[in-house]
């Protein structure tokens, strides 16, 4: 059958479809039971969560589902020299975003604290906790981190979006490899050349690693159906990864009104911004990201210009101006058809399923 993969047998599933991990609290316990639960991999993004709210995530996954799951990292979590940067380059900051914070009504923010990396710490607790599946992003563990991954068992899964990326991660020992494809909705996770050189589009960048690569391969970007699973297949990937159709489903942990714009006109337009974040992420089309195109200088380094935003987000979920929001999402929004994710991950067995029994007719 088509299902029976490289990538299944290694990771320990029935189906090769992997949901995506989502970041910045948009994961939920729920969403990654019901992936695992239905035969492919749940995965929760939790490089925004301390030590101990890992440990705690992780017990209640495994209270919901005896499957498979997976826990995503990010192994660079910082872009800022020291964890802060020049009080100039703040006010420049301040300056730049000053009208919308005027618009919204309320005062610029102080300028945010050093920020010190939680990478190691974070790991320390997922080693304790002992997932099935360790992904991870913006880069490669230590070779100690992967030694110990491979001492107890945990499958690991590195992000590429080159195929230099690839080449690194295999070097690394690493056991299956996701090609990022710049369609794909949330940060790019490039941690060699810069993200804006490095958007080769997903099935491009899937035949490029699979030439040069013999590490199972997983795409990722612009796949939302049994369709999309089924190209991905046949140009050699051993699994798919699929983001924003499971984050515009009821069980994640976005906001109604986030859901609510994936399904709407506005998901016909998303574009690449470092506005929100300071590192380079897709999402709906919004009038700060594009005010702010050609003025990335100015903006503050990862994760310092997301504390910087913070309350002017706020501020516009309260107000309701949704234009001054990043919504995150992929550029396959607008072929979004299900609301549940049981009902997702059925659609898409049965599509895939046909689509290939179809060719062997």
């Amino acid at each position: 059958m088509w299902y029976n993969t490289k990538a299944t047998e290694r990771l320990g599933i029935q189906y090769p479809l992997l949901q995506g991990p989502f970041g910045g609290n948009l994961s939920s316990v729920d969403l990654v039971a019901t992936v695992s639960n239905a035969g492919g991999l749940g995965g929760y993004g939790a490089y925004t969560l301390s030590p101990e709210e890992i440990i705690s995530v992780g017990r209640q996954i495994q209270a919901a589902t005896n499957q498979p799951y997976n826990i995503n990292l990010w192994v660079s979590d910082t872009d800022a020299p020291n964890g802060t940067t020049a009080d100039e380059h703040f006010e420049q900051a301040k300056q730049l975003f000053k009208p919308y914070f005027d618009e919204l009504g309320i005062p610029l923010p102080d300028k945010p604290a050093p920020f010190a990396s939680r990478f190691e710490n974070q790991v320390d607790a997922l080693l304790h906790l002992h997932p099935p599946v360790f992904s991870f992003m913006f880069g490669v563990p230590s070779p100690e981190i992967l030694n110990q991954c491979r001492k107890l068992g945990i499958v690991t899964i590195g992000a590429a979006t080159t195929l230099d990326e690839a080449l690194v991660l295999e070097a690394a020992g690493v056991d299956l490899i996701i090609a990022s494809g710049f369609e794909a909705g949330g940060h790019r996770p490039s941690f060699l050349a810069s993200s804006e050189s490095s958007i080769t589009g997903t099935f491009v960048l899937l035949q490029l690693i699979r030439e040069k690569v013999k590490t199972p391969i997983i795409a990722a970007g612009g796949i939302a159906d049994g369709k999309g699973v089924a190209a991905a297949m046949a140009l050699g990937a051993s699994a798919a990864q699929i983001g924003t159709a499971f984050l515009a489903c009821e069980e994640s942990n976005a906001t109604p009104i986030h859901r609510q714009m994936l399904f709407s006109d506005a998901a016909r337009y998303t574009s690449l911004t470092r506005a929100f974040t300071g590192r380079l992420g897709r999402g709906i089309t919004s009038r700060i990201a594009s005010d702010m195109l050609g003025k990335e200088k100015q903006f503050l380094p990862f994760p310092l210009q997301t504390q910087f935003m913070s309350s002017l987000r706020k501020a516009a979920i309260d107000q309701e101006k949704w234009d001054m929001i990043l919504f995150w999402g992929g550029q396959i929004a607008p072929v979004l058809k299900h609301r549940k994710a049981g009902e997702l991950m059925q659609a898409i067995l049965a599509e895939t399923t046909a689509y290939f029994d179809q060719l062997s007719r």
